[in-house]
């Protein structure tokens, strides 16, 4: 194989395998936007409701889910005993800080 095609093979997957950590359980359409807001908080999402009506959300119908976001920070990760001039090992560790998704309810029934 070419060098070009493993490395484009490699990208692929990786990239498939980490949109699948990230995002969310869809909603099913048996929820109710009181759970599907619920089951987001659950997992960790802040979440930004926006809605159409002034229904009471028991009456709400969800729309869409959109736009996970995932806010960062690295971090160093110290391991080891120190050497001969003081200094330790360290990897940087990418930290998940927040994350916050969107969903739009249909009040108006």
């Amino acid at each position: 194989m070419r060098p070009s095609l493993i490395l484009t093979t490699f990208a692929t997957c990786a990239a498939a395998a980490c949109v699948s950590l990230i995002a969310p359980s869809v909603a099913h359409a048996d929820q109710t936007a009181q759970q599907t807001i619920a089951q987001l908080q659950s997992e960790g999402y802040t979440v930004n409701v926006d809605r159409v009506g002034s229904a009471r959300i028991e009456d709400c119908v969800v729309t869409s889910v959109r736009n996970p976001q995932n806010q960062t920070r690295n971090v160093r990760d110290y391991y080891g005993r120190r050497d001969a001039n003081g200094d330790r090992k360290y990897r940087i560790i990418e930290v998940v800080v927040s994350r916050s998704i969107s969903v739009s309810l249909d009040c108006s029934t």
